[in-house]
């Protein structure tokens, strides 16, 4: 029997670009120290055994004290079928099988200290250090490639039931560090940032569970609709209100397309405001704090995928110091972030506390990578 092997990979943070990927636009992600694992060993017959941590146990912090998981059992030589439309440890199989990728039978443990149907890419995080663990199991070169391996994760949980997610968890959590990811025609393009934020990062939990799907097609739909109403005007994307001239186009719009097109418009706009000001040899952290709440705004606003308890905990984080904060992930619930300098983080981290929700200090993070 093969050594066991032992893969991980961070979760992320969107700091700009929050339902933007989807529209073919750019975001900017960070990738942070809240990482799934995999432990892999072969087998000596054609079954994939995988344990994986109980999904019961999803809030910031929570440990696995009771050894709590849960098991699926398949036989690769037989076809795969789906028992639902996020079945996503088979489809991860499936697709590297059709792939072409020589699988074998594998004993594999997977654990996480990523909060889950939070926003925070549990999901997306699962299926690329499956992904890594089964091509470092087979011993294939492309376990070394994170962005082959985003590829075929994107492949196995969106392209693989249609859902309306982008691209943007698998290629931050696979690729690590400050990335600036830009989506067009189908490619992605990959730019890593050299710029040194001040600040640090404070994840909460608010404790509410959200519908991942639900949100992204209510925010989706409408702003590809709207899009394609002003085509007419000659706008085929929202790169095209960068013009100011045809920012008045969108008045043509009843709501909801109205909204949710002026919102991904202005995030637009500050996404490329914030890629220009971490480009800077100095960063102006307190800017880079507005422009996060101002993009928070417009998730709020344009999209309505806030809650008034994620606003109690952002209003609450900004009288206690921080200098900006949003929500993480599509939205309806969820985890957020607030931006602090390390002399506020503590009084912050405790305000929230005191509501009743879960903090976390955050730090940057590798890529998927293959643990010593």
């Amino acid at each position: 029997m093969q050594t066991e092997i032992r893969v991980s990979t961070p979760s992320r943070l969107c700091l700009f670009g929050e339902h933007l990927d989807y529209l073919g636009l750019e975001v900017i992600a960070v990738a942070i120290n809240l990482r799934f694992s995999a432990k892999v060993s072969r087998r000596d017959d054609s079954f994939i055994r995988i344990r994986i941590r109980d999904s019961s146990i999803d809030t910031l912090n929570a440990t696995n004290d009771r050894g709590l998981y849960s098991l699926y059992e398949f036989d690769i030589t037989k076809p795969i079928t789906y028992e639902n439309n996020r079945d996503y440890l088979r489809s991860t199989v499936n697709v590297l099988l059709r792939a072409g990728y020589p699988l074998c039978g594998f004993d594999i443990q997977m654990d996480s200290d990523i909060p889950i149907g939070k926003g925070m890419c549990s999901s997306s995080t699962m299926i690329v250090v499956l992904t890594r663990a089964l091509l470092e199991g087979i011993g294939h070169p492309d376990a070394e490639n994170p962005e082959k391996i985003a590829l075929l994760a994107f492949q196995a949980e969106v392209a693989e039931f249609g859902e309306p997610g982008g691209m943007m968890d698998q290629y931050a959590s696979a690729l690590g560090g400050l990335v600036n990811l830009s989506f067009s025609e189908g490619e992605t393009h990959v730019k890593r940032m050299d710029g040194k934020l001040g600040g640090k990062f404070i994840l909460f939990d608010s404790l509410q569970q959200k519908d991942t799907t639900r949100v992204l097609g209510n925010a989706k739909k409408p702003a590809l609709m709207a899009i394609e109403k002003l085509a007419p005007y000659g706008i085929r994307s929202v790169k095209d209100f960068t013009d100011d001239a045809k920012l008045a186009l969108i008045e043509k719009l009843e709501d909801p397309y109205r909204k949710v097109l002026a919102a991904a418009a202005d995030n637009y706009r500050i996404l490329l405001e914030a890629k220009e000001l971490l480009n800077q040899p100095v960063i102006d952290d307190a800017a880079i704090g507005r422009l996060i709440t101002k993009h928070h705004a417009n998730l709020r606003d344009g999209l309505d995928i806030s809650t008034p308890r994620i606003e109690e905990i952002l209003n609450t984080a900004i009288e206690n110091g921080a200098l900006g904060g949003k929500i993480n992930g599509s939205g309806g619930g969820g985890c957020g972030y607030v931006y602090a300098m390390e002399k506020d983080c503590k009084r912050i981290m405790e305000a929230i506390e005191k509501l009743g929700y879960p903090t976390k200090l955050l730090s940057q993070d590798t890529g998927v990578r293959k643990e010593n």
